[in-house]
């Protein structure tokens, strides 16, 4: 009977609205006899529109209809369709979701009443209910269709939406669990002279280990046989030869393909030695090997061992027995490392054009974030029961609650491991096949987004979010699985992962701490309590006092941790950035063992802290970006001291950022290795001090002028950087040698000019160092003409007569490193102009300027020693110091400069570069004097490091020259050689300087 026209219409455009892609052949199904009350009634209608594939779901129906061949058992299901919402929803998703499941249905037609058998949403079966659906099964064949049922219930429940994925995952590795006794029990019925020979025990790995189970997945076993109890006759090799023939047994009822299909693959091939190795061994055999040649791959893939099957007392004493093996492997020799390798080679031998696709193995996909769970339980679980879970969602959510995982990163990776073990699922789901590709079909995109509930736009909005939890997964998985806290907890002893008061304070001592005691109540402090707080700290201080213990002063570096955690203990992201990003807990540990000077500017602002984990952070900032920062600081600030005070507060955590940098450079981390050139090292403290303190000044200029003169000043101004200021060479402890320079503008007074010029310069070095919480700059203006007796602050005019009448041959050497660091551009541009011709005389040196020189030299060397000092060991002033090779490369400067571009500039090392490469100086001893003046000016910077105050000799006290030792990259017990070296060094610039500057004359 054919519908009317006007009907037929109607039906078309409703069927095309619920999202049928074929309406016309939707319509011809429905108008087939076996499914006639369907048209008829709108609930149908709608619950079929509801599904993955309506169209599917409803050739799945017709083709269950008319499997009954009997018209009123075909009119129970139907009436039953229309009265049973439950029923109509679980057997149209499924049928809507699974092609393989309609077809189980069309050749077993009743299998649609196991539907009913879960009506409460709140029953979940287990193990027992599948063996009771199993029970009674004669043959491989019964058991495969009894399996498909009980999948079937499984399918329904979970499409829709009364089970999680997690729960269908458990219950489908129940099911398994019971498929495999069933098996074991049809291989023993089959040769009971087999079974009566031996014990055999079936442990699941994998997946069906951890109750995780795919819809088709491989069953990754172990078996593990023995003789049976008390049994005399039966040796060893019988029952392993039995129990090897139950087992194969067992894999085949399972694995081989019928009518029906195959249940799925019984994997043996985690055993030990693989598929080389017997697929039977006794327990003892199964340990020996795990004690001497199993790989690290092995112990994580035991960490999921379960016994399901076979002789349960043999199954748990295998259980007992390499669970100690399992949470000792992280202390395994690069046992991180290789978990991190395995990773990269799973990624590495996806085909390519796979890749991209991958739901299990590519970037972001379920490996990234099982392989980071199975990391982390396998470090911590050592000394954390909790964290010993075969699931790794369970085993997720037990590190977040123990403070190993931020919970931010825990919870949105199980948001996105759901996700992708649900779409999954649902691609397996379609044909039963295995499978981890994205579908690239249209259609198959289509239905797969709608079973998830996506069904606005399903393809686009399934790529979508396949896309954004697979980059979500993909940064955790790298944050987590590549953080370098994990080696560090791997490589510590059991005993010290976990330490009693007692022990503690054992190993405290026997790391080198000075007070013990002391040391034992820092840790109390920082690790008591049930706060996640302090299970973080526990977590970080076993391997923090490893990395304090590497210092000269472990106590410093413990009593710094406790200040800071103090101070930041309650602020969310400090313990976080200490867990997880990058190597943030060890540079901190370096940074407060280090000494006394990055501690303290540390505890000033112990937000500082967040620098120590940015791969940015430790990067010197610049002069411009500086000195923008600082300028934009003083315009917020109502009061001159206000601004300054800002500007010293940048400047404080610059410092930091500096002091941290030349910490962690000399020791060397994983991600930051030892500076090669420890020059380089040099010239980036001095470069970034200088354009610091530069900054600095600019600001405090800027914040004077505009409180007391407005937007103007009445006279042009400019600041001069001297010394090693002027020459990109401070270290920690310089004062920063100026000149300050002015210029009247334009109808003003020179009265007039002069009086603002000084005061501003008063204002300034005022700012400067008036006391507060930041550190001082101090301002050393004595290198002006006439030194300490003359005006501080000089028009350029004055500047230009005083050089040109009075100057004398030290003062001209000493504008050899004079720069322009702060104030009006273009008068210090003039400044230059002026200087030039005195500092590179087109002429050169006369023979009485370079005798005068010789002559200042030598009694410099006489009186200006202090009294008492070894002149050997004195940095600046001693036998080939600093002042050896800088007046050194200052005669070369002055005799050459006119006629050598490179040796104008105001940087020692790129001075003695260009004299070796004009030929001016041998290569040997240019790179003898250069490792002479890097290493001395390292001895000052490492003093004022570890001392807090600055020095030009090596500290007294034999701590703090341990100290000064790590920071030259002298391990502990080496300071006799640190000596030696720099004596040896200094000694052998000294003679080229005696050469070279002296020409071996009298002085």
């Amino acid at each position: 009977m054919t519908s009317a026209p006007g009907r037929r219409s109607s039906t078309f455009t409703r069927l095309l609205r619920q999202g049928f892609t074929d309406p016309s052949a939707a319509e011809r199904f429905l108008d087939m006899p076996a499914v006639a009350p369907i048209r008829a009634d709108p609930l149908l209608l709608d619950a079929l529109g509801a599904t993955a594939d309506p169209d599917l779901a409803l050739r799945g129906l017709v083709r269950l209809a008319e499997a009954h061949e009997r018209p009123e058992e075909r009119q129970v299901l139907l009436d039953t369709l229309i009265t049973a919402k439950p029923l109509r929803d679980r057997l149209l998703g499924v049928l809507g979701a699974s092609e393989a499941l309609g077809d189980h249905l069309a050749r077993h037609p009743e299998d649609w009443r196991v539907l009913a058998t879960y009506e409460s949403a709140d029953l979940h079966p287990g193990v027992a209910e599948f063996e009771h659906e199993l029970a009674g099964v004669t043959d491989a064949v019964a058991l495969r269709v009894a399996y498909r049922r009980c999948l079937l219930a499984i399918a329904a429940r979970d499409v829709c939406g009364t089970t999680t994925v997690t729960e269908a995952a458990a219950e489908l590795a129940d099911l398994a669990t019971a498929t495999l006794r069933a098996a074991l029990a049809l291989a023993c019925a089959a040769a009971p002279e087999d079974a009566a020979a031996c014990r055999l025990a079936v442990i699941a790995m994998g997946k069906c280990g951890g109750r995780e189970l795919n819809y088709i997945s491989d069953v990754d076993v172990i078996f593990v046989g023995e003789p049976p109890e008390g049994a005399r006759d039966v040796d060893e090799n019988t029952a392993l030869r039995a129990a090897t023939r139950l087992a194969s047994h067992l894999m085949r009822i399972c694995s081989e393909t019928t009518v029906e299909g195959a249940i799925w693959p019984v994997d043996a091939n985690l055993r030990p030695e693989g598929r080389n190795g017997p697929l039977v061994r006794t327990l003892s055999s199964h340990l020996a090997y795990y004690e001497r040649w199993a790989k690290t791959w092995e112990f994580q893939a035991l960490l999921k061992a379960r016994p399901v099957a076979g002789d349960a007392a043999l199954g748990t004493a295998y259980e007992d027995a390499v669970a100690p093996l399992v949470w000792q492997a992280a202390e395994r020799d690069h046992f991180v490392p290789d978990v991190q390798e395995m990773r990269r080679r799973v990624v590495d031998q996806i085909p390519v054009g796979q890749a991209e696709r991958e739901l299990k193995l590519g970037p972001g996909g379920l490996r990234d974030v099982e392989f980071a769970v199975q990391l982390l339980q396998l470090v911590h679980g050592r000394s954390d029961a909790s964290l010993r879970s075969g699931t790794t969602l369970d085993a997720l959510r037990a590190l977040a609650a123990g403070g190993y995982v931020g919970r931010t990163d825990a919870a949105q990776l199980d948001e996105a491991y759901r996700f992708l073990r649900t779409v999954e699922h649902r691609i397996q789901l379609y044909r039963l096949r295995r499978t981890h590709l994205m579908p690239d079909d249209e259609h198959d995109l289509r239905r797969l987004g709608r079973s998830i509930g996506l069904r606005t736009d399903p393809v686009a909005e399934l790529t979508r979010e396949w896309k954004r939890h697979a980059s979500v997964v993909r940064r955790l998985h790298e944050k987590l699985f590549y953080r370098p806290l994990l080696d560090a907890v791997a490589q510590l002893a059991p005993g010290e992962i976990r330490l009693s008061a007692k022990a503690a304070g054992q190993r405290l001592e026997a790391l080198g701490y000075a007070d013990p005691v002391a040391a034992l109540r820092h840790l109390e402090a920082l690790s008591s309590g049930v706060t996640r707080k302090a299970a973080i700290q526990r977590t970080l201080l076993p391997v923090l006092l490893g990395w304090f213990a590497d210092s000269a002063d472990p106590d410093a570096g413990l009593l710094g941790f406790r200040k800071v955690s103090d101070a930041l203990g309650k602020t969310p992201w400090y313990l976080r950035l200490l867990r997880d990003e990058g190597a943030a807990a060890e540079n901190l540990a370096r940074v407060l063992s280090a000494g006394r000077l990055a501690p303290d500017l540390l505890l000033r602002a112990p937000e500082a802290v967040a620098l120590l984990g940015d791969p940015e952070g430790l990067k010197p900032r610049g002069r411009a970006g500086l000195e923008q920062e600082i300028i934009a600081a003083v315009a917020r600030s109502d009061t001159a001291e206000g601004a300054v005070a800002s500007a010293r507060g940048m400047r404080r955590k610059e410092l930091l950022r500096t002091a941290a940098a030349d910490i962690i450079g000399s020791y060397g981390t994983e991600e930051n290795p030892v500076e090669a050139d420890r020059g380089s090292l040099v010239d980036r403290v001095g470069g970034a001090l200088s354009d610091l303190n530069a900054a600095t000044i600019a600001g405090a200029v800027r914040a004077a002028v505009r409180e007391r003169w407005g937007d103007t000043l009445p006279t042009r101004f400019a600041v001069i950087g001297m010394g090693r200021f002027g020459g990109h060479e401070l270290t920690y402890g310089s004062d920063a040698d100026v000149l300050f320079v002015h210029e009247p503008r334009d109808g003003v007074d020179e009265h007039e000019a002069a009086v603002a010029a000084s005061a501003l310069v008063t204002e300034v070095r005022r700012l400067l160092q008036v006391p507060t919480a930041e550190p001082p700059l101090l301002i050393d203006a004595d290198l002006r003409p006439e030194g300490k007796s003359g005006p501080i602050v000089r028009t350029l005019a004055s500047y230009r007569a005083y050089y040109r009448r009075w100057s004398l041959v030290w003062e001209s050497q000493a504008l050899l490193r004079a720069e322009p660091v702060a104030g009006d551009p273009g008068l210090g541009e003039r400044f230059v102009e002026l200087i030039d011709p005195l500092r590179f005389p087109p002429r050169g040196l006369s023979d009485d300027d370079v005798r005068e020189i010789r002559r200042l030299k030598a009694r410099m060397e006489t009186e200006r020693l202090p009294r008492g000092t070894d002149p050997n060991l004195h940095t600046k002033l001693g036998r080939g110091g600093l002042s050896d090779v800088e007046w050194t490369v200052q005669l070369i400067q002055m005799r050459h400069g006119h006629e050598v571009p490179g040796l104008r500039t105001t940087r020692t090392r790129a001075a003695l570069a260009a004299a070796r490469d004009a030929g001016l100086i041998s290569p040997q001893d240019a790179e003898t004097l250069d490792e002479a003046w890097v290493l001395a000016t390292r001895v000052r910077g490492g003093a004022m490091l570890v001392r807090g105050r600055p020095g030009d000799t090596f500290p007294s006290e034999s701590r703090d020259l341990a100290a000064v030792g790590r920071y030259l990259g002298y391990g502990p017990g080496r300071v006799g050689e640190m000596l030696d070296d720099y004596l040896r060094t200094t000694r052998r610039a000294r003679a080229v300087m005696e050469e070279v500057f002296y020409g071996y004359e009298a002085p």
